[in-house]
């Protein structure tokens, strides 16, 4: 992620037309190389808090799209997770803490889990070197089960995550499906397949002529749980049958 800036100057020299970003540290590097230039972003956590926009509704300047931001998913993860671990009381939280973008959402599971009488370990993770530190802290901070937020970094190393929950034999709770087709057991959060959708319907409004700062974010309004049965029954764990009937769909 630290190539951003230098690639996002490059887009700008390039003299394109709009520019995409799918992250909120692609999205403020973008943001930083140009002001007029439309920047249609998406996989934002909190595009007001980190100043990409003034406001959802008005987002004034260049650039708008589509957030992330849904503040009553973190609390329904801890609740999914409790589903299957009923007496589930330490929850560890794996995370990118660099990423701007991932700290309402942190702070919101926190809060999430304190409403729940949840305890929850929060574990910055944001290089390959952080990664046998953070296990080793989850390891032996005693939590009964992990709670992964998903930015750039994680989904790409989403493998290494999955396979620590395997071999800790931890129920593990993530925002993508990704995770899940990966062999991870849970996963609720937005569908990342309709957002990129609507990053299109705003591409070509630019491109007929309305201004970025006219566009509203949006918020995300499709959300899917997936559950890996297979990884439950690796773990010795019963998925009550009213979570699998909610869910979007169930790897077997």
């Amino acid at each position: 992620m630290d190539r951003f800036p230098d690639e996002a100057a490059e887009l700008v020299d390039l003299k394109v037309d709009a520019i995409h970003s799918a992250s909120t540290p692609a999205a403020l590097a973008a943001r930083s190389a140009t002001g007029t230039i439309p920047i249609v972003f998406s996989g934002v956590g909190d595009p007001v808090g980190t100043g990409l926009v003034a406001s959802l509704a008005r987002p004034g300047g260049n650039a708008t799209g589509l957030s992330l931001l849904a503040t009553e998913l973190a609390g329904k993860r801890v609740e999914i997770l409790r589903e299957i671990v009923p007496d589930i009381s330490r929850v560890a939280m794996l995370w990118n803490d660099t990423n701007p973008g991932m700290v309402l959402r942190a702070n919101e599971a926190q809060d999430a889990a304190s409403r729940l009488n949840v305890t929850l370990q929060s574990i910055g993770v944001h290089d390959l070197i952080d990664f046998e530190g953070a296990f080793k802290a989850i390891s032996e901070g005693g939590a009964a089960a992990l709670l992964t937020l998903v930015d750039p970094f994680t989904r790409v190393h989403r493998k290494r995550i999955v396979d620590f929950a395997a071999q800790r034999g931890l129920p593990a709770i993530y925002e993508a499906r990704q995770f899940v087709d990966s062999g991870g057991l849970i996963s609720y959060g937005p569908n990342l397949l309709a957002i990129q959708r609507r990053v299109a319907d705003y591409v070509d409004k630019i491109f007929r002529g309305a201004k970025p700062s006219d566009l509203p974010v949006e918020q995300p309004t499709k959300f899917e749980l997936v559950i890996n049965l297979k990884t439950a029954k690796a773990l010795g764990l019963e998925v009550p049958p009213t979570l699998i009937a909610r869910a979007d769909e169930v790897i077997e």
